[in-house]
Order: structure tokens, then sequence, then C-alpha cells
């Protein structure tokens, strides 16, 4: 039975929680990278330019009272073999530029005897510099050597493009392996509860026993409960065919008896309008008889379905019996049964007492929709399968759609005025489905007669 509103499947939600946190911790993972690896970056090209402005600063001296420079090749040759980034420098001495770029502009906040960094636009693109000094003696005098020393920042743009590329293919490379890993995981985590339900599922349909595989801590209280239901459930199906069984017994017994006395005292009447009205009687009981007992048969073959009681049948036998039963009420209304057996034997493998309210329920039918001094042909035939037919001379099911004779209360258009409970066929096809059979309904075209054929597996 498949469930009408299902909230989803667990396993489904598991992996889209989980690739939900991949997905975090892949752009978590994405920004730590890109911001480590570019202060990474930035700090390297701060060392090489403090390493490269401190090399000037230390090469400026001052011979016979004038500052000189010379300017080492190392210091700038350093700074282009990195990228193909320009390279500005500018040395001060007490303000003063002694040589470079003029117009490179000083730090806003200077530090002495710490270098400052700084970016800024120049000449059309951003600047990182870097501002060493130090302290110079000219003579007797202390002088203020100031050097600054910038590169333009478009290899570390470079080199930020392609940090970034590296982190997405990695974020994407760690999503993709997460969200795996996690329907790995889902599907690791799920066996247990796929276990539960496969093992449930294999049950009979009256296989209540509680639930003792092992399982895991939070399905423990899942399967208390199941096993708690499921005893609940045996105990109620108990108690319903005992109440089914004891008021058969009640209802039919009294019935019975009526019908007996009221028989007895039929024969002794002699007076026509007597007799008439005692047979009028004794069909009121039958009817009264046939409902409430298709009421019960039908109850009794929905809960015996499930569990059959199986032995070998011989179908002739069944018959006999049945046709024997129902004969008293075929001659209240004059009407003959034949039954035609085969020279063979067939049998079938089933319960008995379900083949015998399928097949009492279909004579009864079949002597219910007669007409009085007409003919019942039940026939049994082995034709590879075991076919008990029951052919009359009633009024057949007229336009009505012979697929849905079998469900419950169903009934031809053409009986409105015959009492009946419309289960009759219902309980024969439920027997017959139980059995591994089928029930056949045919009609009359001209509205003279049907057939009702029981066929079911040889043993």
């Amino acid at each position: 039975m498949k469930l009408r509103n299902p909230t989803g499947s667990i396993r489904r939600r598991l992996v889209a929680q989980l690739a939900l946190i991949a997905a975090l911790l892949s752009v978590a993972f994405f920004f730590t990278v890109r911001v480590v690896a570019e202060q990474a970056a930035t700090d390297t090209q701060d060392n090489i330019l403090a390493a490269s402005a401190t090399s000037i600063a230390d090469a400026v001296y001052s011979e016979s009272g004038v500052v000189r420079l010379e300017l080492p090749y190392s210091a700038i040759s350093m700074l282009s073999t990195i990228s193909e980034d320009r390279v500005f420098y500018r040395v001060l001495v007490d303000g003063q530029t002694v040589t470079g770029y003029d117009d490179l502009p000083l730090p806003v906040a200077r530090q002495p005897g710490r270098a400052v960094f700084e970016t800024y636009p120049y000449r059309g693109d951003d600047l990182r510099s870097v501002l060493v000094s130090r302290a110079l003696s000219v003579g007797n005098q202390a002088r203020q050597v100031e050097v600054i020393v910038g590169q333009t920042r478009l290899g570390l743009a470079a080199i930020s493009s392609k940090i970034t590329a590296t982190a997405v293919a990695i974020g994407v490379v760690f999503f993709i392996v997460a969200t795996a890993l996690s329907f790995l995981a889902a599907q690791n985590a799920m066996q247990p509860l796929d276990r539960l339900a496969a093992s449930v599922a294999r049950r009979g349909p009256n296989d209540l026993r509680p639930v003792t595989a092992a399982t895991p801590a939070e399905l423990v209280p899942l399967v208390g409960g199941l096993n708690s239901f499921m005893a609940r459930l045996r105990s109620a199906l108990t108690r319903s065919e005992d109440l089914i069984a004891e008021a058969a017994h009640r209802v039919r017994t009294p019935l019975a008896t009526v019908r007996t006395q009221a028989e007895v005292i039929h024969r002794q009447m002699e007076r026509p309008q007597n007799k008439k009205a005692l047979r009028e009687m004794i069909r009121a009981v039958d009817e009264s008889s046939r409902s409430a007992g298709q009421l019960l048969d039908h109850a009794m073959v929905t809960f015996r379905s499930d569990q059959l009681e199986t032995e070998d049948i011989n179908a002739a036998d069944l018959l006999r019996d049945v046709v024997d039963r129902l004969g008293p009420t075929a001659e209240l209304k004059d009407i003959s049964v034949h039954l035609t057996l085969p020279s063979g034997r067939c049998v079938v493998r089933g319960d008995m007492i379900l083949l015998q309210n399928a097949v009492r329920n279909v004579l009864d039918n079949a002597i219910k929709y007669s007409p009085a001094d007409t003919d019942i042909v039940v026939q049994l035939t082995n034709d590879g399968a075991c076919r008990m037919a029951f052919m009359d001379q009633g009024r057949g099911f007229g336009e009505a759609d012979l697929a849905s004779l079998t469900q419950r209360f169903s009934r031809g258009a053409n009986v409105d005025d015959v009492v009946g409970s419309g289960l009759g066929l219902t309980i024969a096809d439920d027997v017959a489905r139980a059995h591994g059979g089928a029930l056949e309904i045919t009609s009359n075209t001209e509205g003279a007669g049907a057939c009702v054929t029981l066929v079911l597996p040889l043993a």
C-alpha cells in the first residue's frame, strides 16, 4: 500500500543537508585561500620592496662632506625579475631629492627607523611603495636620508587571478567529492532502516511476530512501537475471529430452528391459504438467514483469506454437498438443480471452509434470482483448471457492468425487487483470488439467464 502524502525522503534530505554543508565549506575555503594567498603575495612584495629600499639606503655615503650614491643594480633587478611591473624610486636627503622621480609621493605618516608601506595611484597604475629612512653623518652633521621604492601591482593582480582560479577549482572539486561522500554516508546511514523495512515487507499478512533484528539505538523506539502495534493488532484479530464465529452460530442457529418448525407445520397444514402463508414465512426466514450469513461469510473470508488452511479437495464432493444443502431451498420455488460431473477426478488444493462458502453463495444467488419452475445446471469440468459453472434461467444481469458486480454491495439494476445484500459474488471472487483463481461472469444478451464460473488451479 502506497502512502498518499509522503513527507519526502530522509535519504534525499540527508544528502541535501550534507551537500549544503559541503557548499558552505567550499565557499569558506575559497575565501580563506584567496585572502591568505593574496596576503602572502602582498607580504612577499613588501619584503622585496623593503629589501630593495634598504639596499639603496645603505648605498648612500658621505665623501668630503658631499652625499653620494652608487645605486646598486641588485636593488632594482630583484624587483624587475619578479614580474613585468614598473619600478620607481626616489632618494631624499633632509627632504631634498638627490636622485629618482621627483613626483613620487612621500607617505603621509612617517615612522623614523621603520619601513612605511602605502598603496596609491601613480601615473595611471596602483603603486605599492615603501619608505625607508636612516641617519647619515656628513662631516660633523647628522643628515636624514629617506629612500622611497615603489612598484606597480599588475603582477600581484595576475597572481591574485591565478590564486582565485585555483581556489575556485579546488572549491568545486572539494564540493563534488564532499557531495559524493555525503551520498555514500547517507546510503550507509540508511541501510539499517532499509533492512528493517525489507524485513517487515517480506513477512506474510499474518506474520505478526515481534521484530527482533538488531537495530541502531535511534530505531529502538520505532521498533518498540511497531512491536506494540502488532501485538495489539494480533489481539484484535483474534477477538474479531472469535466474534464472527460466535455471531455466525448465534444468528444462524435460531433462524434454522424457526425454519425447521415452519416446515414441520407446513407439512401438517391442509388449507391452501395457510400453506401459502407458511411458505412465505419460510422464504422470509431464508432471506434473513441468507443476508445475515453472507455478511458473516464476507467477514470470515476477509480474515481467513490471509492464512489459508489448505488441503486436497475433491471438487465433485464439494459440489454434491452444497447442492444437497441448498436442495430444500430450491424446492420451495420448484427449481430443479442438475449436477453434471466429469468422469475423472478434479482435485484442487484450498481451504474447505472458504470454498464451501464461495460455492454456496454462487448457487444461492442462482436460486434466489431464478423464477419458479426453472432449472439450474451446475457443471464441473477439467480443462487444465477446475471450472465450476452455475447456469440459471433467471433475469441475467441486464445492462450492468459485469466487472463491477464483484464489488461489495453491488447488484444488477434489474433485481431491485429482490431482497439481497450484494455480497454473494464478492465472497466468491475474494475466495477465488485467495486460491490463485478467478471468477468469470457472463450474461445472456437476451436476458434469459446467466452463468457464473468459479475457476481454480488444479492440485
